[in-house]
């Protein structure tokens, strides 16, 4: 059976039993062609979630345009390359994106609240869970959170650098049935639409391939920054923690609630049949990885078919700087992603004990702490895995 299809199927989709979603709104859907904020487009998306959150179901907004916003007050026509003019930008952004919200929000009764992260706030276990109990709480009170990436804030080492993902993350972090990606395309196309007039949205796809990663396109546009590539990683991420994942044109008029009566819009990710659960699922996604262990094939299929723990005789390599407890991608010769796992080793210590036998380490090291470089208890296997940059 293939991996994707072209064909709407059935005349409806299976979504009318979603209770909690998570929708992403894009810089260049709310915006103009000249940067500036498109008040009209807001309101008619403000008006939808709205709608949704009236009839009982659980909605958080993640939203892009504080970058765009601050460059539309400021007269600029082109996004500031630095980390510190974004920054700028999004100081002064921020306040007007959200006091617009606050205020089409109201006009429908519904109250909203500012939640800004970092990737900081997902990597420590303890301010994920206070994250998580935040957020769940702002939904029992029957608030909408708008969520936004702290960008005013965040250096380079702790961003999550895209609302795609960290949409995707949020999704994971409380649990949600549907994350709805609007966007400025109709969905996943067969072929890059710009250059190939043959290319057709894809209805449905069941699982990410190799095949789908190569023809995902670069960055998004000047005004946002994110482009198929991590429209992909934001749906393995979202349909691993066991949530479908639709992206959509946001302009398509009633678009959120059309895709929520089940009309086949856009392109549908169905959950994996094998969702990460709890401390596997942060291992995976939330944790930032220090380093690359590649490893060969027989250690890949007794990991991925076997449930096997990593062992020092099955690694070929070490790239990158981690101590032990670091989480790191375990990578074939190929440079696909097998999996994620907190390291027993540090990387000095691995480069020295690669494709050795367990009993030899202790003769190289004059100690031996584990039996695995990662236990497969700490070990988070990555269905639909990008290829490692």
């Amino acid at each position: 059976m293939s991996s994707w299809s072209d064909k709407a199927g059935k005349a409806t989709r299976q979504t009318a039993g979603v209770r909690r979603l998570v929708v992403k709104v894009g810089t260049s859907t709310i915006t103009h062609a000249t940067g500036k904020l498109d008040l009209g487009q807001m309101e008619r998306i403000v008006r939808e979630i709205a709608d949704v959150a009236n009839s009982g179901k659980d909605v958080l907004l993640v939203t892009s345009g504080a970058i765009g916003a601050g460059m539309s007050r400021l007269g600029l026509d082109k996004r500031p390359a630095t980390l510190p003019g974004k920054q700028a930008m999004a100081a002064v952004g921020q306040g007007l994106l959200m006091q617009i919200y606050e205020k089409l929000f109201s006009e429908y009764g519904q109250i909203v609240a500012q939640v800004l992260l970092t990737r900081e706030d997902l990597n420590d276990r303890r301010r994920f869970l206070n994250s998580r109990n935040t957020l769940l709480t702002l939904l029992d009170y029957g608030v909408v959170p708008i969520i936004n990436e702290n960008d005013t804030v965040a250096v380079e080492e702790i961003r999550v650098g895209d609302n795609d993902t960290l949409s995707a993350l949020v999704s994971g972090l409380v649990g949600a049935d549907l994350l709805i990606i609007l966007s400025d395309v109709d969905g996943v196309f067969t072929a890059d639409p710009r250059i190939d007039p043959e290319a057709r949205v894809l209805s449905e796809i069941r699982e990410i391939t190799p095949e789908l990663w190569a023809a995902a396109g670069g960055a998004g546009s000047s005004r946002g920054v994110g482009g198929m590539v991590t429209k992909l990683e934001a749906a393995r991420i979202a349909t691993a923690s066991g949530a479908a994942m639709v992206i959509a044109n946001g302009r398509e008029p009633g678009v959120i609630g059309r895709i929520l009566a089940g009309e086949p819009l856009g392109t549908l990710f169905h959950p994996q049949d094998h969702t990460l659960q709890g401390r596997k699922r942060w291992i995976a996604f939330y944790q930032r990885p220090r380093g690359r262990v590649i490893i060969d094939g027989g250690a890949a299929r007794a990991l991925v078919h076997q449930g096997k723990s990593l062992l020092p005789v099955g690694v070929v390599d070490v790239e990158g700087e981690f101590a032990p407890g670091d989480v790191v991608r375990v990578v074939m010769d190929e440079g696909v992603e097998v999996a994620r796992g907190l390291v027993n080793y540090s990387s000095s210590e691995l480069l020295k004990i690669k494709g050795l036998s367990t009993q030899k380490v202790e003769e190289l090291l004059g100690y031996r702490d584990y039996d695995e470089v990662i236990h497969r208890d700490n070990l988070a296997l990555c269905e639909g895995g990008r290829p490692d940059d």
